[in-house]
């Protein structure tokens, strides 16, 4: 080849590079996004700010404007939860801070429009598996260096552990999915395999009962949907052995801390049914008892967005609620969270949040194009993990948690639409994913 044509072909390589560079970028900005979730520092707002206008210029593209209409349920879904929250709060005239929940939802319906574009998905996915590495050390650090009990990450202090785990736990699904989905023994599959492993193991060093008991289904789903799609059952069925027997073995070497707070369930539900709330479990109860009683008060409008606090104050200075539950505000749990703050219409809401955007992943599980299937189940099990942690905890008041959840159910959505209208056009979804 003459020194001419490798210049040129130097020149055409080097263009082919800096027309990537977006590619690059915004992969890395969705990468650090999880990451941002867990830290207190205000430049945790960056990747996100650069994400909604990345987000804002991509709307008025066609091929984005097609992926949230091949997504419809589920961008309807946020759209319903959205109005329905800013409904109740002009209806109670709360003024513009309970807002902050709608917003972050807008937010992420935003930023959901970058992941309906060409990008370098490799980056997205080792970056979320770094941050459960990551995170996970932490935890690790704090429980057994620092000598914290129950680990909580880097956001928010000891409060903070029920939103860390659900984190951790979600990194960890996502490792799963892309674990199965790679080449054994490749670097990636063992960096999956890392990720996913701390990421449990620091979720367990939290010691938050309800996230870890929202994982297993989730976690069993997503072997049980890959082992009928490779007819893998046997390397599904060790793994599943395996992060048994690795639970079991990381619960014991916990001195039974973790065990105690499982075996203490029993206890307290006891104490709670003879008057007296006593320990979490109780106190959970009696807020949950509470906020059923909010809703029987007002069944159709609610007590108002994040009003809970100072109703449960109210009815602990009337003697009917127990001052055991004086020091929260929310009911911990997501249900019965949106039932007392919005009535019906708010509970509908959050319903259809989790009812459409699984029956729109559960239907692309078995897509005949293996990365269609792959983003799929990653959705799905997101929202699992998520209705199932729901129960014991209100997931979408806590900015992290609300936050995580909005920007994986949302982009990969659109994702999944996305690379559907790549296939239809003739091209392989995989090339570009």
């Amino acid at each position: 080849m003459s020194g001419a044509s490798k210049a040129l072909g130097g020149t055409g390589a080097t263009r082919a590079a800096w027309r990537a560079w977006p590619d690059w970028t915004l992969s890395a900005l969705l990468a650090l996004l999880p990451l941002s979730f867990s830290i207190e520092l205000d430049i945790k707002a960056l990747p996100a700010a650069l994400l909604f206008f990345s987000g804002l210029a991509l709307l008025w593209r066609a091929p984005v404007r097609q992926a949230y209409r091949a997504a419809a349920g589920v961008i309807g879904a946020s759209l319903l939860l959205l109005a329905v929250d800013l409904a109740n709060v002009l209806w109670h005239g709360l003024g513009w801070r309970p807002l902050d929940h709608a917003a972050h939802v807008l937010l992420y319906l935003v930023v959901a429009a970058v992941f309906a574009r060409q990008l370098c998905m490799t980056v997205v996915w080792v970056g979320f598996s770094l941050t459960a590495i990551g995170l996970g050390a932490v935890c690790l650090a704090q429980h057994y260096v620092l000598g914290i009990d129950r680990a909580y990450g880097l956001n928010g202090g000891g409060s903070s552990a029920i939103e860390c785990a659900t984190l951790l736990l979600g990194l960890a699904l996502l490792a799963l999915v892309r674990l199965l989905h790679e080449r054994p023994w490749s670097w990636r599959w063992w960096l999956h395999g890392v990720g996913m492993a701390l990421g449990m193991y620091g979720a367990l060093l939290t010691q938050s009962r309800g996230p870890l008991l929202a994982f297993v289904p989730a976690f069993l789903l997503v072997l049980l949907v890959q082992a009928r799609r490779s007819g893998r059952w046997r390397w599904s069925l060790a793994l599943g052995a395996a992060v048994c027997l690795g639970g079991v073995v990381a619960t014991v070497s916990l001195h039974g801390a973790m065990l105690g707070r499982f075996t203490t369930i029993q206890k307290e539900v006891a104490g709670f049914d003879q008057g007296d709330p006593d320990g979490s479990i109780g106190e959970r109860l009696e807020m949950w008892r509470t906020a059923l009683s909010a809703f029987a008060a007002h069944p159709l409008d609610g007590i108002g967005i994040d009003q809970y606090a100072a109703y449960a104050q109210a009815e602990i200075g009337a003697g009917r609620s127990d001052p055991s539950i004086a020091r929260y505000n929310q009911p911990h749990n997501e249900y019965l969270r949106a039932l007392a703050a919005g009535g019906a219409p708010l509970l509908l809401a959050v319903l259809a949040m989790f009812a459409l955007p699984l029956r729109y992943f559960a239907r692309r599980v078995r897509h005949a194009d293996g990365t269609i299937a792959a983003t799929a189940t990653a959705g799905l099990a997101i929202v699992v993990l998520y209705l199932l942690c729901a129960l014991g905890e209100s997931v979408f008041y806590r900015v992290m948690s609300q936050s995580f959840f909005f920007f994986l159910v949302l982009g990969l959505a659109l994702r999944v639409g996305y690379l559907e209208r790549l296939r239809a056009a003739g091209r392989a979804p995989a090339a570009t994913a």
